[in-house]
């Protein structure tokens, strides 16, 4: 047995079926999804409900081969059988080669009806041809996603992190491309949401691979202006062409695809629930961490304890409950000692402040880069091992730290790292730990001698129980901790989420980002805390209502009563700011609506305008409106059946007027947003 990276080579005569009779094709019903299979292998994705298939027909899943593509081939047979609530196709197809010999392809395919209008495949190739061959890539699910005349011709999301740190969430239209790759893109940005959701205004199809760990593939999107489609896919992502000789296998990752109607939370939700059911559970958050947050770092690097004890009193007056102290005390990357300078009492320091910070009636929250050490630090001079290396030996830089990454599956930096989590929970106190940096999202291929040579993606793979190793430390230390994990700018990865109970904006480009992230986090991890990040990193420095409408928690770095001299930036709470500070904390606390319930399919968060976002909270319906200027009707859905309302604008105390169940329209102005409530009328 061979095993070259996630490609698993057998002999032949393991993946061998008995051949039946030659199929005319197969009809795969999950739900209201069709997939329909024809005698060349060929698939096409239908809904019940659409007017016309989702998809052209297509070859969806092939192999790619230095000698050429093999796309061709010819369905041999089928079988079908039921276990459970599973249903499984097995399809088995031949292509024939020009040099002698055929491919053989084993297709399996799971529907389970736990999960309706999803389909789960697996797929064998296995090699009987005259020659040694050597793969390029292999494709799952290449789907032509038929335009349906809609502007922009489509939505999607697409999970990849980037330097660009872009949207998730974004129209496809004209001329579009986008990898979508789950390895390292940038040196310091990788790893992401192993899901690709593509949808027009009927419905939509998602693609995406549910393994248990991370996994080395693309979901490229690409679009023509000249065609009438767009192409989603599942790539493998080697950087090598692995020998494939006669009689050995070549079996992919497993691979879903999905259809459905309105926009990417309903896949999003199901691939977390699928997920869950096979291992993956996500946590429910701590109560503590849907209270609102303040942070120290408005006063950046510099901050001195005068500042932040000195910011307390108003912190505590605007009904803040945590506070957060960030980046600086220590004295690098690596070092997380503390920097006598700034502590000349050392560890009793610390403790003093925390104490002081909790004297206020705060939870306290430190600041944390794991993974993270600065050249020249202590612990790379002890531990020169630690560092993570590339093909050529050199060290894998994080470029925003000006750090050195550190493998995440060394037993040194682990048990490292396990002490620093009893330090900061058990000896000084804290309550929560923030750990911060885009870093923290993926790693690269580790071609240390010391960390696993025979297997370079292996930290890439178990980065995940480095997280879990913080998790269940911290927890056990005290049942209550908050982990706020805050990749920087980055999509997630889907498989860092299971350890961390508070997700979080994390530096947020725009308010339009705050939502998006709100949305994809409260799709896959339903009872999580969301953290809208700092308020000063939204438009304009100041909408609250992009977090609060969204149902996350509300957060601000603001200073007081002035600013640290070294820093450039303005963040002073004046007089006039805190009237709006002081308004939407308390509305914050009086309504709590980050502990509600995310309404979904009511509203098409792309196609749906003005952007509209509804949470239940106690049985009231709170309603979120969004655009940069708006005078016309909005339409509100989700109100029962022959109920009255009366529509209530909690923020400028204003009535709305009285509305009938189920839907109604009302004519409204406003600049940004709308917030409003539906309180139904009583007899």
């Amino acid at each position: 047995m061979k095993h070259i990276d996630r490609y698993i080579l057998i002999p032949a005569a393991l993946a061998l079926l008995s051949l039946g009779s030659c199929n005319k094709g197969v009809t795969i019903e999950s739900g209201s999804m069709q997939l329909a299979v024809d005698n060349d292998m060929c698939m096409t994705v239908s809904l019940t409900d659409c007017d016309k298939p989702l998809t052209q027909k297509s070859m969806a899943d092939y192999l790619v081969l230095d000698e050429g593509t093999v796309n061709n081939f010819k369905l041999k047979s089928s079988d079908t059988r039921v276990s459970g609530d599973t249903t499984i196709y097995t399809l088995v197809g031949e292509a024939k080669m020009p040099y002698g010999g055929v491919i053989r392809k084993i297709e399996t395919i799971e529907v389970n009806s736990r999960f309706p209008g999803m389909a789960v495949a697996q797929v064998q190739y296995v090699n009987q041809t005259e020659r040694d061959l050597h793969m390029v890539k292999w494709v799952n699910h290449h789907f032509r996603v038929l335009d349906n005349g809609d502007t922009p011709a489509f939505w999607s999301f697409q999970g990849q992190s980037t330097i660009a740190r872009a949207d998730w969430i974004l129209p496809v239209d004209s001329t579009f491309s986008q990898r979508n790759y789950m390895g390292m893109n940038d040196s310091d940005y990788g790893g992401g949401i192993p899901v690709t959701c593509l949808w027009r205004k009927e419905g939509g199809i998602a693609v995406g691979h549910v393994e248990l760990s991370p996994r080395l593939v693309s979901l490229p999107v690409e679009k023509s202006k000249y065609d009438d489609y767009a192409q989603v896919s599942v790539e493998s992502a080697d950087e090598s062409a692995p020998s494939f000789e006669q009689g050995d296998t070549v079996t992919t990752v497993r691979t879903f695809v999905s259809a459905y109607t309105g926009d990417c939370f309903a896949p999003l939700r199901q691939f977390s629930e699928y997920m869950q059911a096979s291992g993956l559970k996500m946590p429910e958050s701590e109560p503590a961490a849907f209270e609102p947050m303040w942070c120290a770092w408005g006063y950046e690097r510099e901050a001195t304890f005068a500042e932040i004890l000195g910011t307390l009193p108003k912190v505590k007056e605007l009904g803040i409950k945590w506070a957060t102290v960030d980046d600086g005390y220590q004295i690098a990357e690596g070092d997380w000692d503390l920097d006598t300078r700034r502590f000349p009492g050392g560890d009793r320091d610390m403790i003093d402040l925390v104490k002081k910070i909790k004297s206020y009636g705060l939870k306290v929250q430190l600041w944390w880069a794991p993974l993270a050490a600065d050249p020249g630090t202590q612990v790379l001079k002890e531990h020169p091992d630690f560092i993570t290396l590339s093909k050529q030996q050199t060290p894998h830089y994080i470029t925003w730290w000006d750090s050195y990454y550190l493998s995440p599956v060394d037993s040194g930096v682990v048990a490292y790292s396990r002490d620093l989590v009893d330090r900061f929970i058990e000896k000084y106190g804290f309550d929560g730990l923030k750990l911060d940096g885009q870093h923290l999202n993926s790693v690269h291929a580790d071609y240390s001698a010391a960390h696993h040579p025979s297997c370079p993606q292996y930290g890439y793979e178990h980065l995940p129980s480095f997280f879990k190793m913080i998790y269940d430390e911290s927890r056990s230390l005290n049942p209550h901790t908050v982990i706020q994990n805050c990749p920087c700018g980055c999509c997630m990865s889907f498989y860092n989420l299971p350890y961390t109970n508070q997700t979080v904006a994390s530096d947020p480009t725009s308010s339009w980002q705050v939502r998006l992230k709100g949305y994809v986090y409260k799709a896959l991890v339903p009872k999580t805390a969301y953290f809208g990040d700092h308020v000063e990193l939204s438009d304009n420095g100041d909408d609250f209502a992009s977090s609060f409408g969204i149902g996350a928690v509300l957060g601000t770095k603001f200073t007081w009563p002035r600013n640290n001299p070294k820093v450039k930036a303005d963040y002073r709470l004046t007089p006039e700011k805190e009237v709006v500070w002081k308004k939407w904390f308390s509305l914050y606390n009086e309504k709590m609506l980050s502990t509600g319930e995310y309404v979904s399919g009511l509203y098409d968060i792309g196609y749906s305008r003005p952007e509209t976002h509804v949470i239940r909270k106690d049985g009231t319906l709170y309603y979120a409106v969004y655009a940069p200027s708006f005078d016309g009707e909005i339409v509100v859905k989700g109100l029962e059946e022959g109920k009255e309302y009366d529509l209530y604008d909690y923020f400028n105390e204003v009535s709305l007027g009285r509305v009938k169940g189920p839907e109604a329209k009302v004519k409204c102005s406003f600049e940004r947003s709308l917030l409003f409530q539906a309180n139904e009328v009583k007899e």
